[in-house]
C-alpha cells in the first residue's frame, strides 16, 4: 500500500517554485501496515533516499521500514515524544485549534535534539521524506518550520498543513487497524482524543506560527535555539530554496 497522506509541498504549496526546489522534502503518514514493494517503488519515483521517522519509540516496530532498509534507504529516529507533565495538561485541556497550535509549541520545545537530528537529516544527499503517525502533528511543525526558513508566505504554509484533511479518514482507519489491541484497552475500544488532534485545522498551524516568531523570533531563531547550526540552516536552504540550481541528487 502506498503511503497515505504524502506529498512534496511544493506541488501545491509551491507549484510556481518561487521558494521550494521541488523534490527535496516530502511529508507523510507512517506506512500501513508497514512499508511493502509499492511504497519503496513510491520513494523510489520521487528519489527518496533518507526517511526521517519523528514517531515515538512504542510507536515503531522493526518491520515498519524493513523494506525500504533493505533498498538501500536511510532511515533517521528523530523521536518527538510527547510525554511531559505540561504536555499532558495541554492535551486534557485542548479544545480549539489555537489550542493545538499551542501544544505543536510545547511539543517542539520539548523535543530539541529530535528536531535537531531531523533537521540535520534533511540536508542528505537526495529528497528526504518527513513522516510521524498521522503526518500531521509532529510532521505539520517540522515542516512548517522548514517550510518558514525557505521563505514561504505563512498562509501557504497553513494551507499545506490543512491538506491533510483530505486523507484524514484514511489515516484514522490505518491508524485504528494498526492499533486496534492498544485502543481495546482504552475506555472499551473508544480512542480518547481532544477534537481539535481529529482534524487538521488551519488555525492550529497559524497560531504554531505566531507563537514561534512571538517567543523565538521565527523559525531561524528556534531552531538555533534547539541546538541547529547556522551552517546546517544553510545547507538546508542550499538545497531545498528554489533559487538553488543545483541538481538534488543522491552520492
Amino acid at each position: 500500500m502506498s503511503l497515505v497522506n504524502f506529498r512534496d509541498p511544493a506541488a501545491l504549496a509551491d507549484p510556481a517554485s518561487r521558494w521550494i526546489r521541488p523534490g527535496a522534502l516530502f511529508r507523510s503518514a507512517q506506512p500501513f501496515p508497514a512499508a511493502d514493494a509499492a511504497v519503496v517503488a513510491q520513494l523510489g519515483e520521487h528519489g527518496i533516499t533518507t526517511v526521517v521517522d519523528l514517531r515515538g519509540e512504542a510507536e515503531t516496530g522493526p518491520e515498519d521500514w524493513a523494506a525500504a532498509e533493505a533498498a538501500g534507504i536511510a532511515v533517521v529516529a528523530a523521536r518527538i515524544e510527547p510525554t511531559n507533565d505540561e504536555l499532558a495538561r495541554a492535551m486534557r485541556t485542548m479544545t480549539t485549534a489555537e489550542d493545538l497550535g499551542a501544544f505543536y509549541l510545547l511539543m517542539a520545545e520539548s523535543a530539541p535534539r529530535a528536531l535537531a537530528a531531523a533537521v540535520e537529516a534533511t540536508v542528505r544527499p537526495g529528497g528526504v521524506l518527513v513522516h510521524c503517525a498521522a503526518g500531521k502533528d509532529r510532521t505539520g511543525l517540522l515542516t512548517a518550520l522548514l517550510l518558514e526558513l525557505l521563505g514561504v508566505p505563512a498562509e501557504e504554509i497553513v494551507a499545506d498543513y490543512a491538506r491533510t484533511n483530505e486523507a484524514i479518514q484514511q489515516i484514522w482507519a490505518g491508524l485504528a487497524d494498526r492499533n486496534r489491541a492498544a485502543l481495546n484497552e482504552v475506555e472499551a475500544g473508544r480512542m480518547v482524543v481532544p477534537a481539535p488532534l481529529l482534524e487538521a485545522p488551519a488555525g492550529a498551524m497559524s497560531a504554531f506560527l505566531d507563537l514561534v516568531r512571538a517567543r523565538h523570533g521565527g523559525a531561524a531563531g528556534f531552531l538555533a535555539a534547539c541546538g541547529v547550526t547556522a551552517e546546517t540552516i544553510e545547507a538546508f536552504r542550499a538545497k531545498a530554496a528554489a533559487s538553488n540550481t543545483a541538481e538534488v541528487t543522491a552520492c
